[in-house]
């Protein structure tokens, strides 16, 4: 089969930057993708992951519904595609990961790439730990009645579990049974057998399907990309046949421009807008860098960014058709429960005056009108015999937010549909798929810009991806203690939304100002026979820098005025409560943001001394460059051997051995 180099070799400047056009020459070799489709799909896969099934949703609900909607679209077009595209095509024209990637357009820069494999390792760290809690589901809902669906009895079989009865028996399962959480993050409480074991099944998972790089994840990737919109399409369908399902799809969308005018809500739309296509891990470089050189990155670009815009809002319909489902069921029983008890006090004169004709068969809306028109010292005599007005709306609101949504809230929800283990596997499955595509694209994130980088890790492709699972799974039993849950909170919350920021505010730089945006574009002209529309030099030297700066200032001022907290599990009053982070854990988490963001100014800065040594080094008395004729450099060419050769060091920079194409 045949072979070719990959020949990266260009001259730097000595103020270190890039002196020739990013296109590479067009025979450079490098592992292929098996086809268009399959790389749509791990681009689409990466993209597409849990943040779709519950953190868009939680926003879109709490931010306006529809209006949200809107703002977001927006936002996906003047931040999202540009930027998605600017690493999309800087991945496909220089094909290397993203430390070769930065490099190449400035050796100063090389510390982005680096950056970015810090965060993902970071992110890969917690996010394998959620595939774990969706396995230890997943095997939990291969039994009738599921175990989260009633409180288990204690002391002879008799009585409840107070805790339980307390609070509600999926809540109670979530975090004394899956979890075994302790009160604080304070206390260890030592390692969960169960989820350790599940932890280390899910990197066995990520080892196989990244054994082989893109051979392998991407054959895997046709499935686990798939069948998540299946699975969700089947909710859907389901869920529109029971009853509340269209309230809550009305809820959903019912618009509030008056969100618009609040700086909050987009910030927390330009947060998921930038998440959501997964800007700044090096994954959507990495993934680019496989394609071959004349293949269409701009319609990529928009295709992707589409799909997963459209694939949040079906998730969205089919989580709040779930959602109305239960809170009508929950709605209903609460008027019942409530009309019961006022019958009672009117029969024995406790509660004076009489009651509405038909008022044991009133609606859900029925009631909470008749309700409404009490007066606060009859509405307030009614609420000490915990009689309370019961609205689908106001259920609605409860626990619909990250990990809530899915573990605790959609759990219950599936306890009301007629055979609930077969939808709880669906779904738990459908989670284990999304979270296993965007895992692979994190894996690939780290792994192809260091195999890129350092030809001695290139001989060893297996066994260091083999280490990097290992290592994962060590560093990853931190999560699976009995207080690792407020560390997979900490992480999602602080390692990586300030450091990703930093990272793509550095990479629109880098291509905009100092490589140039127009020259950038010329590139792709070259590349793609066609140039790219002159908006998009505009919107990475100007609006979309400009944004990326605003939301990490945003961020910043948010982050100190107001002190981080996690929400922990109370279990003498069998809530949740809000605490603040101990000394120790403030300084871990600032520690996270300050080494994954340390890359950049410290590979800056080597750069600098690197060239400084060199420039003195040079004129040293003595040290002269002789000029070299063409036939002399020639035969010297010859003898040091073809500058393609993927064994010879140019410029620091290792270049891309060859591999086969096809198995």
């Amino acid at each position: 089969m045949e072979k070719s180099k990959a020949d990266l070799e260009f001259s730097v400047t000595p103020e270190g930057e890039s002196n020739q056009d990013l296109l590479t020459d067009d025979s450079a070799a490098r592992p292929a993708w098996g086809s268009k489709a399959q790389y749509i799909l791990a681009q689409v896969g990466f993209s597409v992951g849990l943040g779709n099934v519950w953190r868009f949703p939680y926003l879109c609900h709490q931010n306006g519904g529809g209006a949200f909607l809107l703002l977001y679209l927006l936002l996906l077009f003047i931040i999202g595609i540009p930027l998605f595209f600017l690493e999309l095509a800087a991945g496909q024209i220089i094909r290397q990961g993203s430390i070769g990637v930065w490099k190449y357009i400035s050796p100063r820069l090389a510390g982005i790439g680096f950056a970015s494999c810090v965060v993902c390792s970071f992110v890969a760290l917690y996010y394998n730990v959620i595939i774990a809690w969706s396995l230890f589901y997943l095997a939990n809902s291969f039994q009738f009645p599921l175990p989260w669906s009633n409180c288990e009895e204690v002391i002879n079989q008799t009585v409840t579990e107070t805790e339980c009865t307390d609070s509600s028996p999926n809540v109670y399962f979530w975090y004394r049974k899956a979890l075994q959480v302790t009160g604080s993050i304070e206390e260890s409480g030592g390692l969960n057998p169960a989820l350790a074991g599940c932890l280390f099944a899910a990197w066995s998972l990520v080892g196989l399907a990244m054994i082989k790089g893109i051979k392998s994840s991407g054959k895997v990737l046709y499935f686990s990309s798939l069948f998540p919109y299946i699975v969700l399409l089947c909710f859907l369908v389901r869920a529109l046949l029971l009853e509340g399902a269209v309230d809550g799809i009305r809820i959903m969308f019912t618009p509030k421009l008056s969100i618009w005018g609040d700086m909050q809500v987009w910030r927390q739309a330009a947060t998921q807008v930038f998440f959501a296509l997964g800007l700044g891990f090096g994954t959507i470089i990495a993934y680019s860098s496989y394609n071959p050189r004349h293949n269409n990155c701009h319609v990529d670009g928009l295709l992707v960014a589409l799909v997963n815009f459209f694939t949040s809002v079906l998730a969205t319909v089919v989580v709040f058709a779930v959602l109305g489902f239960r809170a009508n069921t929950i709605t209903q029983k609460c008027v019942q429960r409530n009309i019961d008890i006022i019958s009672q006090l009117v029969l024995n004169g406790s509660l004076p005056g009489g009651l509405p004709e038909n008022f044991s068969n009133f609606s859900a809306f029925q009631y909470s009108t008749w309700y409404q028109g009490f007066q606060n010292d009859t509405e307030k005599q009614l609420q000490k015999w915990e009689v309370t007005d019961c609205r689908v709306e106001d259920e609605m609101n409860e626990r619909v937010e990250g990990t809530g949504l899915a573990f605790i809230t959609f759990t219950e929800a599936m306890t009301l549909f007629p055979t609930a283990p077969f939808w709880s596997v669906l779904f738990f499955f459908m989670l284990l798929n999304l979270g296993m595509s965007t895992m692979l694209g994190n894996m690939q994130g780290i792994i192809t810009p260091l195999l890129d980088n350092f030809q001695s890790l290139r001989r060893r492709r297996t066994l260091f991806t083999v280490l990097c699972c290992v290592v994962g799974f060590l560093l990853g039993l931190v999560f699976v203690q009995r207080s690792g849950n407020y560390f997979v909170s900490m992480f999602d919350d602080y390692s990586a939304t300030l450091p990703l920021l930093i990272v793509v505010a550095f990479e629109a730089f880098a291509v905009a100002w100092i490589y140039g945006a127009d020259r950038f574009l010329s590139d792709i002209e070259s590349m793609l026979g066609w140039r790219p529309w002159k908006i998009y030099s505009y919107m990475w030297r100007f609006v979309s820098l400009a944004s990326m700066l605003c939301l990490l200032l945003a961020s910043l001022v948010d982050m100190v005025l107001k002190h981080p907290t996690y929400r922990a599990w109370n279990r003498e009053k069998a809530e949740e409560q809000k605490l603040q982070y101990p000394p120790w854990a403030l300084g871990l988490l600032i520690s996270l943001i300050a080494v994954a963001a340390l890359p950049i100014p410290a590979m800056f800065l080597r750069q600098l001394f690197t060239e400084w040594f060199a420039r003195r080094r040079d004129s040293r008395p003595g040290v002269a460059m002789t000029p070299v004729s063409t036939e002399e450099a020639e035969d010297e060419g010859d003898e040091k051997g073809n500058p393609a050769d993927p064994e010879r060091h140019n410029n620091g920079y290792l270049l891309v051995q060859a591999e086969d194409k096809q198995d």
